[in-house]
């Protein structure tokens, strides 16, 4: 089948809802992978390096303008706009092997404040959907930032750092309105794969005081969509940064879908067991619609377990300044701690003639093309090789499928469901676990899981290749014995190297598609730190 054939054939039809599976048009069972294209029609502070500085949109504007004034801000901002994300931007996410984007919407950049709609924001949705089109993506248009606000924190650009579309009707009214208008303009759109009609509604105290009004209000959007669009999916969030799913009791649209964000947190089967729980009872799939930040250590767990259990996921996010933790990273421009210090009050601005020409730089930094590229960070989350995996990396299907251990001592705290023995810094019960690596650093010494084997014991893990190709897979470990090494069954022969306490089998030819790596201990026991594959 030729790329525009097959881009033809996965348009036929709607992403859809289909007893608890989600499926394509054609009824496919679909598992959906895709970036957030954050900090592009709604940019957010930290994406910025922006530290102690603006947070919010609404901010980072009046810092510009203060910067440069009116004009420039507005120039600035149209090229920004026509920059951060290109059609090259959306080609190589294709490339990449992710399907679908979540495109995150300021509901400033298509209504302005007396509710009307504004040309230019739609047609940048419109702009990304067409790039979508002619390279095989679906697109979620995702609410990030609704009229009023609905986190009120610095991320849904919030007026007055309150959840105003919970407390004023203004607000409530805007926001049903827009997402029927929205509805109507792409009712027959099947490059749209679904509306996420609130970006992390209600967290912290705010969770416990406008639940009710959240519930009342996704029925009142729910209603007005189906007026006007009766095929699309509709997705809904739980509260605190969507990891609380206690307003879902019951189901509002047969066709629709649950979404959790997972960040900072341990990656395995218990964290999420809710989540599966609560979509098991409702009948509806569920998404992990934001996670990442981290490094690729967690990446790789993390996304080996929405993959285990049929979890459609959305890396956050696709591209931002100066970063280890995103496939594209934005070289900051000479001058641009300049701004940052200015933003953040620890010194004077710089003339409005040095900001603009470091804000004009930045501009054409953010071109794919002038971005570094991090495919360690693409690596990690398909398990492709080449690839570095950590040894607690292995998959989530069970004894027999992902590993086998006689007399395993489970973690206090992660993977705690598998009888298999992890240990941090050979500590059986760590005073604190090591998943909160916001740079994407890798773990030091203190905080490597090791996973230790017995004779007979054994685990697994996935390797995913996209070409033909022979792979050395060596095996991070400690034995007095040779460990035993599988690919997709077959025994691998493994050559010692004492200096680096490592094994390697060599030239493992692998062809295109998904392989088990099998590692085992024998005659002796193992303390296995991690494997690379290259």
């Amino acid at each position: 089948m030729t790329r525009s054939a097959a881009t033809a054939d996965r348009f036929d039809g709607y992403v859809h809802a289909d007893a608890g599976r989600l499926v394509d048009g054609q009824g496919r069972r679909l598992i959906m992978r895709g970036v957030g294209l954050g900090n592009w029609l709604l940019p957010e502070g930290y994406m910025w390096g922006f530290t102690g500085g603006p947070q919010s949109p609404r901010q980072i504007e009046t810092l510009i303008t203060d910067l440069v004034g009116d004009e420039r801000a507005q120039r600035f901002w149209v090229d920004f706009q026509d920059s951060f994300v290109t059609e090259a931007d959306i080609a190589r996410i294709a490339a990449d092997g992710f399907d679908h984007v979540r495109l995150p919407i300021n509901s400033r950049m298509v209504m302005d404040d007396a509710g009307q709609i504004l040309a230019r924001g739609i047609a940048l949705i419109d702009r990304t959907i067409e790039w979508c089109r002619g390279h095989g993506l679906w697109v979620v248009l995702d609410l990030h930032g609704a009229p009023g606000g609905q986190t009120g924190t610095n991320i849904d650009d919030s007026p007055r750092g309150r959840p105003e579309l919970f407390e004023d009707d203004t607000y409530r009214t805007q926001t049903i309105a827009l997402w029927r208008v929205l509805a109507e303009i792409y009712a027959g759109e099947t490059v749209v794969a679904g509306y996420d009609l609130l970006n992390e509604p209600l967290p912290n105290e705010w969770q416990d005081i406008y639940p009710d009004r959240l519930v009342d209000l996704y029925r009142e959007l729910t209603a007005a969509i189906r007026e006007v669009d009766p095929d699309h999916l509709i997705i809904y969030e739980g509260t605190h940064w969507s990891t609380n799913w206690s307003i879902f009791t019951e189901t509002w649209d047969p066709n629709s879908m649950l979404q959790f964000h997972k960040y900072w947190s341990a990656p395995d089967l218990p964290s999420i067991a809710g989540y599966l729980d609560v979509g098991r009872r409702l009948g509806l799939p569920i998404y992990m619609g934001e996670g990442g930040e981290n490094n690729t250590d967690w990446l790789q767990t993390a996304f080996q377990l929405y993959e285990d259990q049929s979890i459609s996921w959305n890396f956050w996010p696709w591209k931002k300044m100066a970063t280890l933790t995103s496939p594209c990273s934005v070289r900051p421009p000479e001058g641009w701690d300049a701004i940052v210090a200015a933003g953040a009050g620890t010194a004077a601005a710089p003339s409005a003639d040095d900001a603009w020409a470091t804000l004009t730089a930045l501009i054409d930094a953010m071109q794919i093309e002038e971005c570094d590229y991090r495919p360690e960070i693409v690596n990690a989350l398909m398990r492709r090789a080449p690839l570095r995996l950590p040894s607690s990396g292995f998959t989530f299907c069970g004894p027999g499928k992902s590993y086998s251990a006689h007399h395993g001592v489970p973690l206090r705290g992660f993977r705690s469901d598998d009888a298999v023995t992890l240990r941090v810094a050979d500590e059986a019960e760590p005073d604190e676990l090591p998943f909160h690596h916001t740079t994407g650093t890798p773990r030091s010494d203190r905080e490597e899981f090791s996973v230790l084997l017995e004779p007979g014991d054994w685990v697994a893990y996935e390797i995913n290749t996209t070409t033909e190709v022979r792979h050395d897979v060596r095996l991070l470990a400690s034995s007095v014995g040779e460990p035993g090494l599988w690919v997709d069954g077959v025994r691998i022969a493994v050559i010692a190297d004492d200096e680096t306490g490592s094994w390697t089998g060599q030239g493992v030819r692998m062809d295109v598609g998904g392989h088990e790596v099998r590692i085992a201990a024998e005659a002796t026991s193992l303390t296995l730190r991690g494997l690379i594959v290259r």
